[in-house]
């Protein structure tokens, strides 16, 4: 596999209070941070990395995103969980910092907002939301 693997936002959210070295990094764009809302882990003591994989409004991917994830995270052999709008660009990320060097980088599948329902919604099905996680609007 070209990185750790797929995880639940809850067991991302459960990883991320027990291991220290645990980190959080929400790859999505500047807008759906403020309009959508972020996940919050002041209850564990942490703040989510804010690192987007594609630079909006073009959204092609960011060439200086490894670097900017090598800035935030040192520990090559920290577990980093990659989140996205539903675990689609968070798993390219995750591939991409893996292939850096980073030994434990997971995709949290579902991601923030999660799968369309059959009303064509997000945020009811699965993902960060709908497993009732802490979050934020900004």
């Amino acid at each position: 596999m070209s990185y750790a693997g797929d995880v639940s936002p809850k067991e991302a959210w459960d990883a991320l209070g027990k291991d220290q070295k645990a980190v959080l990094i929400d790859v999505r764009t500047i807008p759906e941070w403020a309009y959508v809302g972020v996940p919050d882990l002041r209850s564990v003591g942490k703040k989510a990395g804010f690192i987007c994989w594609q630079l909006y409004p073009q959204m092609q991917v960011d060439g200086e995103f490894v670097a900017r994830v090598e800035q935030f995270v040192t520990d090559k052999s920290a577990p980093i969980y990659f989140i996205c709008r539903s675990g689609t660009r968070s798993r390219a990320a995750a591939i991409a910092v893996t292939a850096a060097g980073y030994e434990r980088c997971y995709n949290v599948a579902g991601g923030f907002e999660g799968d369309v329902d059959g009303e064509g919604h997000r945020g009811k099905t699965n993902g960060w939301k709908a497993s009732s996680l802490p979050w934020v609007q900004q």
